[in-house]
């Protein structure tokens, strides 16, 4: 990164862990400077360093806190055995009066430095964050919650790596007091991951749905699980958009996304909405399966792509921090 940046490093401590479904835990880390962490939007992505065999916190600690903005390539020099791992996550809530920020994760077995360490991980333990500071002259970065003002009807599709970010745009909307027409659709592994979103979400604007991987596939008589992805992209499918396609008048766009899904990158092409858009959909799954049902919005529906922000979270196969 050049010039001046909105995030800075956090040494942050896990000082609580919470199960709050059957594969999502929620940590609550604190740390001296954590009172002076930011967050702009529901889904503010950060970055989160984990020890992993040889690999240690202490040179990341220093190249961030001396190189600023530059951190990355700094980062990316240091010998791949002593690197600790990067990952992306979201901040799902920062009290920073209290010095505390919660990160969820899911578990899905040792497959990996990010989830070896969420099994394993007791109050006491230790990691690095990049995040935003709240002290910072530069532009707010880091966030794709941008939805337009007369926003009427929003479509919000998740998998369980975007639920925490999904769930902080419901609880945005509810602490605005503006409720437009949602559609929430959730896939997650199991049906003890469905959440409860509170008793104050008026049931006649929400329509949130879980969609769970490991049910009976309906009327197949087997009990496999779904693809990853799948459930969503029915879910979309099976959506009543008519209204919204005929009051934005779009054609379909017959020429390809600004962004091809390579192997070496995820799907993320934003919308940028007039205040006055009526609809709006925010994407986040797998990197695939983002682009898919962006690709049924705006090439079959013909919904403009502003309307339409799809963001691959992760790629299925390929570790990309």
């Amino acid at each position: 990164m050049a010039g001046k940046s909105s995030y800075g490093y956090f040494d942050i401590t896990l000082k609580q862990r919470t199960q709050i479904s059957t594969s999502l835990v929620r940590f609550t880390f604190s740390g001296p400077d954590v009172h002076h962490m930011a967050t702009y939007a529901p889904d503010q992505r950060i970055k989160l360093f984990f020890p992993d065999g040889d690999a240690s916190l202490e040179a990341l600690s220093e190249i961030a806190r001396q190189a600023g903005p530059d951190w990355y390539s700094q980062y990316r020099a240091l010998d791949e055995r002593i690197r600790p791992p990067m990952r992306t996550y979201t901040i799902r809530a920062l009290r920073a009066q209290d010095a505390e920020v919660d990160i969820e994760f899911v578990l899905h077995g040792d497959t990996g430095p990010a989830s070896r360490w969420a099994t394993r991980a007791q109050p006491g333990d230790s990691l690095g964050m990049i995040a935003p500071v709240n002290d910072s002259e530069a532009e707010p970065a880091g966030f794709e919650w941008r939805p337009p003002q007369g926003m009427r009807r929003l479509l919000l599709v998740a998998d369980e790596t975007a639920v925490p970010a999904a769930c902080g745009i419901l609880e945005s909307l509810q602490a605005s007091g503006h409720w437009p027409q949602v559609d929430a659709f959730f896939e997650v592994p199991a049906a003890g991951d469905a959440q409860p979103l509170g008793d104050d979400i008026p049931q006649a604007h929400v329509n949130v749905q879980w969609l769970n991987r490991d049910r009976q596939a309906e009327g197949q008589g087997d009990h496999g699980d779904h693809a990853h992805g799948d459930l969503l992209i029915q879910a979309v499918r099976a959506l009543d958009l008519s209204q919204e396609i005929h009051e934005l008048q779009s054609s379909p766009d017959e020429g390809s996304d600004s962004q091809d899904d390579v192997e070496d990158r995820l799907f993320w092409v934003l919308g940028a909405p007039d205040d006055g858009a009526p609809f709006y959909a925010w994407i986040a799954a797998e990197s695939k399966v983002a682009r898919s049902i962006r690709q049924y919005l705006v090439k079959e529906c013909g919904l403009p792509k502003a309307n339409v922000s799809s963001m691959g979270y992760w790629r299925e196969g390929k570790v990309l921090g």
